[in-house]
């Protein structure tokens, strides 16, 4: 007999899956009962759900009815901003509407962002010094290719926003601003004076975070989940369970926020804003001198910091701590908002060096050499297993989620790196609840293991004949994911010059753009490198061919994955299949994941890297892949191509981009953003909608989010600069704006 919690999970389940016209898979009843188990028995869950299985509501129902029994909040924390939108704007308010009348009431939520994010209106009262490098109302232009004019302007019109909006918060701001003016009316947590602000009663942060104690669930990023486990911030309100998709991800994020790096201007910038309130003589020398040590490094990995910038990183550790006593505030003397902005200058600049200095055993340090700033001094973790163990398993339960965790068919890959595995790790189950999609009939794996292996010297002529046979078979319907950009242009221009199809490559338009293109013609082909690897989703007949050309191992020289692999090797264990073959195997499953997005797709991906099928890492990656048909007989796969392309039918619909719902709130509840029905046509962005103008290049809203999911994923400059169709200072310049580094080499 089904207990009285497993009928009531069952009962919501099917409401909130009829609520949003779905239908009710196996899979997604199977996750949502892992999922309540988990609740219930406080063992950690990593369950892989394939694409269509619906994940979000089997977590999220299980979630919400917790919330109902304990009145505690459930977070729920994801990797990227489109499914952060998806969870918030697309499956909570179906779900919480078709549960509400099961639950006897209306389920609220909300979403918890960085301080950044919200309009600080101490500092829009003059309560904060103005950022010295902008100036607002004069004449000429602005570094970042903002007029000091346009920048007063777009002051002014956030002064009157700021006497409209209910929330302060940034994305509700349409058009939006450039982040030189954002950040003339936003602080950081480390500038923010907290309780000793006198506006802290009228704190838009502070009252989203209050709101959000309320809610039954509150959605955040994977960042703001370490921070307030890592730092105790208490960013979060009190809860007991952490829904964490897109897990994948999660180390990378993490590891992301946990980074630190040290650069000359970095120092001239504490140095400048602690001026007028200490002696910053010795600072200011101390940021000459990390200049001239700086100039004299090779990139690459530090296994010791060398005498002479070791010599420069004390000096600005040193003088750091000697401005940090000038600038604390007498006793009982009235709060200051500019010493309080030179003290988290300063403050960041002296826990840099004093990291660096420690040279701590689990750290890796190395020096990279960026366009605009020169060279950047980086320091990170080596690993962050024990770190999500000690400070995020003990108090919580925690459901981490994706259609990737079962690496060479097990676990135990990902749950080494997220710190479930070993001495004293905590308890926890694995569950893979596969996809509603037969893959073995759906698509074909082909593994071209007559070719030569891939070398240092690009694209042997075999792999590119060998391309262009599959392309043609095919009749275009291609997806490329290369290793490279050079790479990918390389195919490119070579299919262009033996195939009369079209061709598209990553750089030569925007990518959205890109995708919309080839996902309308049946006959293009769209080539790239890492932002294709996740991020497409073209379901239907426009994409038959899903092309991988080599492993995707992480290079030889990356300083973190070196220093982790060594760790590993030390540790006794074996650090090319820890690191570089797991990094691989992961991403393969990413990339092979792009063709079959539904039940009705069919094709192959073929990997035009013998290695798969000849080394002896190669049944790992093949086990880390969907379940896809294998073969290396070219002839079968030629045809089967040929078959598809004769029997394809009518491509799906393609949509241009609309503007995103407005947010709708209840009295006296968190946030409830709610999208409009499916039949609803979503309104078209107007011209107007730029957040910046950049070296005489307009940037939108969707431009910035997409600069952020290329950073986050790993783009270098050059193939952020490709992707915008710009030069690479213009991408810089944007980069500078929105506090964000690109990567300094390619991936692979």
């Amino acid at each position: 007999m089904p207990s009285q919690t497993s009928t009531r999970l069952h009962e919501l389940l099917r409401a909130a899956v009829s609520g949003i016209g779905g239908v009710e898979r196996p899979g997604q009843v199977q996750m949502a009962e892992a999922v309540q188990h988990a609740v219930e028995s406080g063992e950690h869950l990593l369950v892989q759900a394939g694409t269509g299985t619906g994940k979000s509501v089997a977590y999220l129902v299980p979630a919400l009815a917790h919330s109902q029994h304990t009145r505690k909040p459930v977070v729920v924390a994801t990797a990227t901003l489109a499914l952060q939108a998806q969870v918030v704007d697309r499956d909570l308010p179906r779900v919480v509407e078709s549960l509400a009348p099961l639950l006897g009431r209306r389920p609220t939520y909300g979403l918890v962002k960085g301080r950044r994010n919200y309009l600080c209106k101490h500092k829009l009262v003059g309560g904060f010094p103005d950022d010295e490098d902008d100036a607002l109302f004069g004449s000429g232009s602005m570094s970042g290719g903002t007029s000091a004019s346009a920048l007063g302007e777009q002051v002014l019109r956030l002064r009157e926003w700021a006497d409209e909006t209910d929330s302060g918060d940034r994305d509700e701001l349409v058009p939006g601003v450039s982040e030189r003016a954002w950040r003339q009316v936003s602080v950081s947590a480390q500038e923010c004076l907290g309780g000793k602000c006198p506006l802290v009663d009228e704190c838009f942060v502070e009252q989203a975070r209050a709101a959000a104690k309320d809610a039954d669930v509150v959605v955040t990023n994977h960042s703001m989940l370490a921070i307030d486990a890592f730092e105790g911030r208490q960013i979060l309100p009190e809860h007991d369970l952490v829904v964490i998709d897109e897990a994948h991800e999660l180390v990378d994020r993490v590891t992301s926020t946990i980074t630190d790096e040290l650069t000359a201007p970095m120092v001239e910038r504490a140095a400048r804003k602690a001026h007028r309130l200490a002696d910053v003589g010795e600072l200011a020398d101390a940021a000459l001198a990390l200049r001239g040590a700086l100039e004299l490094m090779a990139p690459g990995r530090l296994v010791t910091v060398p005498h002479q910038l070791g010599a420069a990183v004390s000096l600005v550790r040193d003088a750091a701590r000697t401005v940090q006593s000038e600038l604390k505030p007498e006793k009982g003397a009235e709060v200051d908002a500019g010493r309080q902005v030179a003290r988290a200058e300063v403050d960041a600049v002296f826990e840099v060096a004093e990291r660096l200095l420690s040279q701590n055993e689990y750290d890796v340090a190395w020096v990279s050499d960026d366009p605009r700033r020169g060279p950047v001094v980086h320091v990170a973790p080596i690993g962050v297993a024990g770190l999500l163990r000690e400070k995020l398993y003990a108090d919580r339960t925690i459901v981490m989620t994706s259609a990737t965790l079962e690496l060479g068919g097990t676990f135990d890959a990902v749950a080494r790196s997220v710190g479930l595995s070993g001495p004293d790790s905590p308890a926890w189950q694995g569950l893979d609840v596969g996809s509603p999609f037969d893959y073995g009939k759906q698509a074909i794996l082909y593994c071209a293991k007559h070719l030569p292996p891939p070398g240092r010297d690009g694209t042997s002529d075999a792999t590119m004949d060998e391309l262009a046979d599959l392309i043609q078979a095919a009749g275009g319907r291609t997806l490329g994911l290369f290793s490279s950009r050079r790479a990918a242009e390389a195919a490119a221009e070579a299919m262009r010059e033996r195939l009369d199809l079209p061709v598209l490559c990553q750089g030569d338009d925007q990518m959205p753009t890109l995708v919309r293109q080839f996902a309308r013609d049946a006959r293009t082909c769209l080539f790239g490198t890492l932002s294709l690897w996740q991020g497409v989703d073209v379901p239907g007949h426009a994409c038959h061919l899903v092309v991988i050309d080599r492993i995707p191992f992480p290079r030889p020289d990356d300083p973190l994955m070196s220093a982790r692999s060594q760790a590993v090797a030390d540790a006794g264990g074996n650090g090319f299949m820890a690191v570089a073959a797991t990094y691989a195997a992961l991403r393969m499953a990413q990339g092979a994941g792009r063709l079959v997005r539904s039940s009705d797709d069919r094709g192959v991906v073929a990997v035009l890297d013998p290695r798969l099928a000849t080394a002896r890492y190669g049944s790992f990656l093949r086990a880390s892949l969907p379940p896809f048909w294998p073969t290396a007989d070219k002839a079968k796969v030629l045809a089967a191509l040929q078959r598809l392309d004769e029997s394809a039918g009518e491509l799906r619909a393609v949509h241009d981009p609309g503007s995103r719902a407005e947010a709708m709130r209840d009295k006296g509840s968190a946030p409830v953003p709610v999208q409009p029905g499916p039949s609803a046509e979503p309104a078209p962005v107007p011209d107007s909608a730029r957040t910046a103008v950049v070296l005489g290049r307009a940037w939108t809203p969707e431009d910035d989010t997409l600069l952020r999911e290329g950073v986050d994923l790993g783009c270098t400059l050059d193939d952020l600069a490709d992707q915008f169709e710009c030069e690479p200072d213009v991408v810089q310049a944007r980069l500078d704006d929105l506090g964000l580094t690109a990567a300094t080499d390619e991936l692979f």
